[in-house]
């Protein structure tokens, strides 16, 4: 394990692979096979991070005996999240916050490959995906394409995702050549150029997104600011009825369509907190528009 000094490193939980258990898996002919999955993947990995001490050492430890480069662009960490980084290899750029897509494009920009995999510092790469990557390379750099794979939702107390759980499906790994993070305040998904087609992975990535209600509460109020102002730049006006109708909706999303009934109570706590920033991001909007009219 990396020395850190003390601060928390962990490997990945049991279904999280490390590169021996894809042994199978080669794109290096000749090299014996216990040396297969020794074989670091021509692939940059680059994380956007700040303060994520807790949580950081997992997602690099996923992924850290698989590709060829992490990068780790930190926004002013004061908890030992570069300490970790570097300990376990990563080059560590130091950048104030400009955003969330022009985070992860000015990090992009920094990788030496052109194959790019994008990971936020509370995700771990699942076992399957890491295998299903080293098939994807096996023979070298496959010719330039976009993946998308399932992002799905890990709570406190869950060692994997669980069945139903709920996830989302974006495209993290990609080549420079079909597409690159949008300079985008509050939106950071991948632009693609136009007539690329994308593919998926069969693979999960798990996000541990939730910590604690008072640090989820905490980011959806800084959240739901940024979203406000991305309103109005881009001229848009919400209606007041959406006020009544935000919270109860956004619940119903959150405890039925995504399945969070079915978790417990972390799972009614979680598609509460999701209510709360929904109905923040319209109070917040409206509250406003109508105090300028004074």
């Amino acid at each position: 394990m990396p020395d850190t000094n003390g601060v928390s490193t962990r490997r990945p939980r049991p279904d999280v692979v490390s590169a021996s258990s894809c042994g199978t898996f080669s794109r290096t002919a000749g090299l014996p096979a216990s040396q297969h999955a020794s074989v670091r993947l021509p692939l940059s990995v680059f994380i956007v991070a700040c303060n994520e001490a807790e949580r950081i050492g997992a997602t690099l430890a996923s992924v850290v005996d698989l590709v060829d480069e992490i990068v780790v662009l930190d926004s002013g960490s004061t908890d030992g999240t570069t300490d970790i980084a570097a300990a376990f290899g990563a080059r560590v750029v130091h950048r104030a916050w400009q955003g969330y897509g022009h985070q992860k494009r000015h990090a992009e920009s920094l990788c030496r490959h052109a194959w790019r995999l994008n990971l936020d510092a509370d995700e771990v790469v699942g076992a399957t995906l890491a295998c299903e990557l080293r098939a994807l390379f096996r023979d070298g750099p496959p010719a330039p394409a976009a993946y998308r794979m399932r992002i799905v939702e890990v709570l406190p107390g869950e060692t994997r995702p669980r069945m139903f759980a709920p996830c989302h499906d974006y495209v993290r790994l990609y080549h420079a050549d079909v597409g690159r993070f949008r300079a985008s305040t509050v939106h950071d998904g991948v632009e693609l150029v136009p007539g690329v087609t994308t593919r998926r992975l069969a693979g999960r990535v798990h996000h541990h997104s939730f910590r604690d209600t008072a640090r989820q509460i905490d980011k959806f109020n800084r959240y739901s600011d940024a979203l406000v102002l991305d309103l109005e730049a881009g001229g848009r006006a919400l209606p007041a009825w959406r006020l009544a109708t935000e919270f109860p909706l956004a619940f119903l999303k959150a405890f039925v369509i995504r399945r969070h009934a079915l978790r417990g109570g972390l799972g009614y706590v979680t598609a509460m907190n999701y209510a709360i920033f929904r109905h923040l991001r319209v109070a917040k909007h409206l509250e406003r528009r109508w105090l300028e009219r004074r």
